[in-house]
């Protein structure tokens, strides 16, 4: 099992920044790649990013390019989503989610572990 903690989460005005880390803890060595995910009131979960662990590489929602940096730092099993630009509509709950697919993609079903996620939200 794997256990993922989300933290970070909070309100921030339009145009402003938020880091949302994820801490993942227990069998970490079957964790291939990492993602965030969010879901906003009535709407689906979406992908946001995503990042293979082994490579580094990262993946983006067109949405969030260019505004969102997703990072991991492999010695302490932690994966950062830096938010900046942030816009009212990114306003959501934001899920961290570890799978076992490289390189990382921006389906939920590639992803078996979840986090309890954190709230984000931008005030226009």
């Amino acid at each position: 099992q794997v256990q993922l903690v989300e933290s970070g989460g909070g309100l921030v005005q339009a145009g402003g920044s938020l880091r949302v880390s994820c801490a993942a803890s227990g069998r970490t060595f079957s964790i291939y790649s990492m993602g965030w995910f969010r879901q906003a009131p009535g709407k689906e979960r979406e992908f946001v990013a995503g990042i293979t662990w082994a490579s580094g590489r990262t993946l983006y929602a067109d949405s969030v390019k260019g505004r969102f940096t997703i990072s991991r730092d492999s010695a302490k099993n932690t994966v950062d989503l830096q938010m900046n630009s942030l816009k009212p509509e990114d306003t959501a709950v934001y899920y961290c989610a570890a799978g076992g697919t490289i390189p990382a993609t921006p389906t939920s079903g590639d992803y078996r572990y979840w986090g309890q996620g954190t709230q984000v939200t931008v005030s226009s």
